[in-house]
């Protein structure tokens, strides 16, 4: 019988990290840094471990591989690759500027797909700001000039951000999160970035950080971002929780709940439910199964569970097909 997997995350030191990862959500690592956490994850880079249960110790993508369908759904199903990817992201420092192809470019040229991409702002310090694509309409001469140039961040867009703050980045959207700025971000199941600016930055090795230019000149979208910001709507207010859909498109949808109380959730054979909790302490009660879940914990319910509650005082977002 499938139960609601408890999973171990892979964690990435990237330069612009910081320990806060370690500190606030329990990232378990000797790592010096944590810039990333990737709380859903079945990719060649990194897939998480099952923490408990009959497949503990097992590779998420090993018990994909096993239970297939039962495990993700007939929408996921119909898919050749596992589609989503969900991490943490502390940015102790600016990101790159930086822009992602679309799934026919990145079929063509990097073997896996595109990335389009959502943002829920956990948590930013007083001042913080990302960029989200260009303030006005450039040409393409005058993005790669300002490339050249080291001039790129005068066009950008520049948006002040605060907690509770939801971004949705088509793929070809130029894009950076900038210093002082947790977020959760829910993705397609790619890991293919290309770098436009760096900062004049060294990496580990020494040396610049690998630009990609040329690939961005090809799939940036030089038009001002159309896509709504924000939260699409709130579904319900009732006395033990407040939920609001943050994101819903044909490649995810990513429901957020402040609970102080209990909520009645359900599984059905489409698509599995991933449960990241981003504050507080929740219980989560199936059929099968109860576990206590704490900030920084990330669950797999599998398809078809069905009926599942969550009760206590938190805040999570859950992600389903």
């Amino acid at each position: 019988m499938l139960y609601p997997l408890k999973l171990q995350s892979p964690l990435k030191d990237y330069i612009w990290g910081s320990t806060r990862l370690k500190n606030e959500f329990s990232k378990e690592t000797d790592l010096s840094i944590v810039a990333e956490s990737w709380e859903l994850a079945c990719h060649k880079a990194g897939t998480n471990i099952i923490e408990n249960g009959e497949y503990q110790g097992q590779l998420l993508s090993s018990f994909f591989a096993k239970e297939g369908k039962n495990a993700i759904g007939t929408k996921a199903a119909a898919i050749d690759y596992f589609p989503l990817l969900i991490k943490l992201i502390d940015a102790h420092d600016n990101l790159s500027v930086q822009v992602h192809p679309d799934d026919a470019y990145a079929q063509l040229t990097e073997g896996e797909p595109g990335k389009t991409e959502m943002w829920y702002i956990v948590d930013a310090e007083p001042d913080a700001k990302l960029i989200y694509g260009f303030k006005n309409k450039i040409s393409r001469e005058e993005f790669e000039k300002r490339i050249t140039d080291n001039t790129l961040l005068e066009v950008c867009n520049q948006e002040p951000v605060k907690k509770g703050d939801v971004f949705f980045i088509n793929s070809g959207t130029l894009h950076a999160i900038g210093k002082g700025i947790l977020i959760a971000e829910i993705q397609q199941n790619s890991n293919t970035t290309y770098r436009v600016y760096d900062y004049g930055r060294i990496g580990k090795d020494g040396k610049p950080r690998d630009l990609h230019i040329a690939k961005a000149l090809t799939v940036t979208n030089l038009d001002v971002p159309t896509h709504k910001t924000g939260a699409i709507a709130a579904i319900d207010t009732l006395s033990d929780y407040k939920m609001k859909v943050l994101a819903q498109c044909d490649l995810f949808t990513v429901i957020h709940f402040d609970l102080a109380g209990n909520c009645s959730l359900c599984a059905d054979e489409t698509s599995f439910h991933s449960i990241l909790v981003l504050d507080g302490e929740i219980c989560l009660n199936c059929a099968s199964d109860s576990m206590i879940l704490q900030k920084g914990d990330s669950i797999f319910i599998p398809a078809n569970m069905q009926d599942y509650r969550i009760n206590g005082t938190g805040e999570f977002i859950l992600t389903t097909l």
